[in-house]
């Protein structure tokens, strides 16, 4: 199997353990796990509450609630709040996790493996160590199959593994300090939620003129974009010629429109490139707009603050004296949903055109109202990124202790 078979949560490699730290007990997953089957008698009348283990270690979560006649695979087990389950078909991705008090009494099927602790051993410690590289080389050498999606897992393969164990009061003092972090995390988290809440709340009211700030004054006019900006696509130099590529002027692809506010692209051409294609050098402060695809790039709005290209699935919207760049990329973000629904194309899903953006209708107060209103939404969303960085850097800060408390280079003070 090639190195590109190999699903994005696996490092291509064996599973080696190294020196096992003073204290510490190497064993096998099946001297610490024993494999527990709960049989369901499945009664048509009686509704039943299903499960699921989310991939990337998403936890254990709630699927629908179905009687016993409609569920189509008979072959049914009963799960407790505690339980260990790995999903046999989507182990390599990091579908397993604890069942939660919540989900007691549930039901998986034959798919998947229910997995309860030995004496010594602490689950939560355990679902720590189900996010280290190690244990998933594991899942992955013990799972058989040429497509990655098809791939079964085998059970008496993975229980052969070895890992080495600290004593369970290490094991609980680990989980402790890893749950406190996932605590700081899941806070933080909270935070960014509200503040976007707050954002979205906030530019509802000022985007419409529904709520007018401190000073404002004067009647807004509904313009039509195509009135009072220039728009344009950009283009693609052949890719078949080396020539066109790698210069110094800077070139930016759909994709990087999720950056929001561009201060740097990854693409290169050449001033040879940038002449014999479509693609045309913007000036700083271009409203840009994805035009196509059907994932989530087609209506993202960007503004670039650094003069570049763009491909052929870009709309510029020009700057001009009639509007402030700042208050139009908060007035289009805001409407992202609405603008995907204009794309042409089966039920939408084609994609937007730069008659379709000059359409747009935009509600413009004065210029010096509309930089108001932009330098409010701005702070807002200065502030989620601020949080969104600190969650990054929890997120970067937990998993590296997490490596380190797991293999016993940092041993914890009971």
């Amino acid at each position: 199997m090639t190195n590109r078979a190999y699903p994005p949560s696996i490092c291509p490699g064996i599973p080696r353990l190294g020196k096992c730290p003073c204290g510490w007990t190497r064993r096998t997953f099946g001297q610490i796990l024993r494999v527990v089957e709960r049989p369901a008698a499945i009664e048509d009348d009686t509704e039943y509450q299903l499960v699921n283990a989310k991939r990337n270690r998403g936890g254990i979560v709630a699927r629908e609630r179905l009687k016993g006649r409609e569920i189509k695979t008979k072959d049914q087990y009963i799960v407790r709040a505690g339980d260990f389950l790995i999903a046999n078909r989507q182990i390599i991705h990091g579908a397993c996790g604890i069942v939660p008090l919540a989900l007691d009494g549930a039901l998986v099927s034959g798919e998947y493996t229910v997995l309860h602790a030995k004496d010594g051993l602490s689950l939560q410690w355990f679902t720590a160590f189900t996010h280290t590289p190690y244990f998933q080389l594991t899942c992955f050498h013990s799972s058989i199959g040429v497509d990655v999606e098809k791939m079964v897992f085998k059970l008496a393969l993975w229980l052969k593994h070895t890992l080495h164990v600290p004593p369970i009061h290490e094991q609980r003092k680990i989980a402790e300090i890893l749950s406190a972090w996932d605590e700081a995390i899941t806070q933080n988290s909270s935070l960014i939620t509200e503040a976007k809440r707050r954002k979205k709340s906030i530019a509802q009211k000022i985007l419409s003129g529904k709520r007018r700030l401190p000073g404002a004054s004067g009647k807004w006019k509904g313009m039509r974009i195509g009135a009072f900006a220039n728009c344009l696509a950009g283009g693609t130099p052949r890719t078949s010629v080396s020539e066109y590529w790698g210069g110094g002027i800077r070139w930016m692809n759909s994709g990087e429109l999720n950056l929001k506010k561009v201060t740097e692209v990854e693409g290169r051409i050449t001033e040879l490139g940038l002449r014999n294609s479509n693609a045309t050098m913007l000036p700083l402060n271009c409203v840009l707009i994805g035009l196509a695809g059907q994932g989530k790039t087609r209506g993202t709005v960007a503004m670039n603050l650094l003069s570049l290209c763009t491909n052929q699935s870009i709309a510029a919207i020009l700057p001009s004296s009639v509007f402030d760049p700042e208050y139009l990329y908060h007035n289009l973000d805001s409407r992202y949903e609405e603008i995907r629904r204009l794309s042409t194309g089966d039920g939408g899903r084609g994609g937007l055109n730069l008659s379709i953006i000059k359409a747009l209708h935009v509600p413009l107060p004065n210029v010096d109202e509309q930089r108001a209103i932009a330098a409010v939404l701005t702070t807002a969303d200065e502030e989620i990124k601020l949080l969104e960085a600190k969650c990054a850097a929890l997120e970067r800060q937990k998993k590296g202790l997490m490596q380190k408390l797991l293999t016993g280079e940092v041993r914890v003070s009971i």
